[in-house]
């Protein structure tokens, strides 16, 4: 068994991008803090950004304390590596944006019951759903979430790639309607208009549910049993790992 040392300095983590980045910067320092025998702690901004949706442990570091230690900052890549079992400093700054399953995959149970929603959270959700289930009896939820924004530049500029398109969605979409009875598609996106006029809502098993704002995704795509993604995003790596896909009752 790993024994921390508390009295061995500080190790944190820098608080970079949204939802996703946030989680896998927060699972990445659970893991190497411990493995490396030190006491983690979380800057303010990510306890903001985690501890209103999730139940969280990890102490945090007051701001004035941040500022004035002198920090060892390490970079990371996106992939656990050798070295990283034997980081050397006591007070040391995890920076980069690591979100990689490949830090965490041995500890998955720890990470899960460290994202763990909040109770309220998880019972609006239930509420919701409930409410768009109408008269179905075998209803089977499925998660839908395109990204676009400013994404739509970023992915072909940055990632030399492409996101979904209405071929994409329409495809997958056809894939669950002939996998269970009835299907419930819950769409979440920061684009809903360009949502609303590229996936077929005819067949009235189409509920397009906010405009992506975090903890309403969230909270859906862990209440949904199956997912459409979009792939190559960070967050999306970190999500895929980390929820546990359940049938609401």
């Amino acid at each position: 068994m790993t024994t921390i040392r508390k009295d061995r300095g500080m190790w944190t983590v820098n608080s970079l991008g949204r939802l996703g980045n946030q989680m896998g910067e927060y699972a990445t320092l659970y893991v190497l803090a411990k493995q490396n025998n030190h006491q983690a702690y979380i800057l303010p901004e990510m306890h903001e950004y985690l501890a209103p949706i999730f139940k969280i442990t990890l102490p945090v570091l007051h701001s004035k304390i941040n500022k004035n230690i002198q920090w060892k900052h390490y970079w990371l890549h996106d992939w656990m590596s050798n070295e990283y079992y034997n980081i050397p400093g006591d007070y040391v700054k995890l920076t980069g944006y690591p979100c990689s399953w490949t830090f965490y995959h041995h500890i998955k149970e720890d990470i899960l019951r460290e994202f763990t929603f909040h109770d309220f959270l998880k019972d609006e959700a239930n509420r919701y759903l409930e409410g768009i289930k109408g008269s179905r009896e075998n209803v089977t939820f499925i998660g839908v979430h395109v990204r676009r924004g400013d994404y739509v530049h970023v992915m072909r500029d940055a990632w030399k790639g492409v996101i979904a398109d209405k071929a994409y969605i329409d495809k997958a979409m056809s894939y669950f309607r002939n996998k269970y009875q009835e299907p419930v598609f819950v769409v979440t996106s920061n684009g809903m208009e360009w949502c609303k006029e590229n996936i077929d809502a005819s067949k009235g098993d189409v509920c397009f549910s906010g405009d992506g704002a975090k903890r309403t995704l969230m909270l859906l795509k862990e209440m949904c049993i199956s997912l459409v993604m979009e792939m190559n995003q960070s967050q999306q790596r970190t999500l895929l790992f980390l929820l546990t896909a359940i049938t609401p009752s």
